[in-house]
């Protein structure tokens, strides 16, 4: 029976009228005081603070309620229950507007690059931020001329679909990453291999990823790492063409890999 009269009262609380008065964030009060339900909610109260509005822009923004500094999440009535209210004098609820990001969609291509023969599977802008290269299912590489907009290098030496491609932090080499497994590394300027084709996976590369600058000796890239479908990851020398670490310790296809700042592959 208590239990019951403790609910009882709670609604009885719940349902009593409180004067409230909209307070801007500058403390200007441009509406007079009203009475409301001590449980209104702010979705309530956004729709009596709408009606109150004559200007169709405030109308329809999204705002925010508080009490003495508590925003209003619930209700008003949870909000205030451990505030001492003096619910005979007028309760001030400050209301502020929240910022409202409008994006506006693509309606036309500023630029196409065309020349692939078939579908561009990866790209990525050298870090000069100069040019641009491109793996297809062509089986080619190509290099952008950003300025002119024109292609500066169809790179042909792969047997499959190039899936990916990292430039070096230095900018003078690109590597690309075939679905035979293997990988090519090319010269930017020249457009031409450079060394001989690095073989090893057993399937498809997955991503590529050079050692960084700061750690590369005499300050030239020359190492990278490759993932692959077949669960590896490989260290390779580009100078020598050669792999010089098989890491083995994954049980299935690797998706990602990183050269860490320190020295470590992630």
């Amino acid at each position: 029976m208590t239990l019951e009269s403790d609910e009882v009262e709670s609604m009885q609380e719940d349902e009593k009228q409180v004067t409230i008065q909209f307070v801007a964030e500058n403390g200007e009060s441009m509406f007079q005081p009203f009475e409301v339900p001590r449980n209104i909610s702010p979705q309530k109260l956004q729709l009596v603070l709408k009606a109150l509005f004559t200007d169709e822009s405030e109308k329809n923004r999204p705002y925010l309620f508080f009490v003495n500094d508590t925003e209003i999440k619930e209700s008003l009535s949870a909000t205030t229950e451990c505030m001492i209210i003096d619910y005979e004098k007028t309760l001030q609820i400050t209301y502020q507007p929240q910022a409202v990001f409008r994006v506006r969609g693509v309606t036309r291509c500023t630029s196409s690059l065309s020349g692939h023969g078939e579908p561009v599977i990866s790209s990525l802008f050298s870090p000069d931020g100069q040019f641009l290269a491109s793996g297809s299912g062509d089986k080619t590489v190509r290099f952008w001329d950003l300025t002119t907009e024109t292609p500066l290098h169809e790179c042909k030496g792969h047997t499959n679909w190039v899936l990916a491609i990292a430039w070096s932090p230095d900018c003078h080499n690109l590597a690309s990453g075939d679905k035979s497994g293997n990988i090519i590394c090319w010269d930017p300027v020249s457009g031409k291999q450079k060394g001989k084709t690095m073989t090893g996976h057993k399937q498809w590369v997955t991503t590529i990823s050079w050692e960084p600058l700061h750690l590369a000796p005499g300050g030239v890239c020359r190492r990278l790492a490759s993932a692959s479908k077949d669960g590896d990851v490989r260290i390779w020398d580009v100078a020598l063409g050669q792999c010089i670490r098989n890491l083995t310790s994954h049980t299935a296809c690797v998706t990602s890999v990183r050269w860490g700042g320190t020295g470590l592959v992630y």
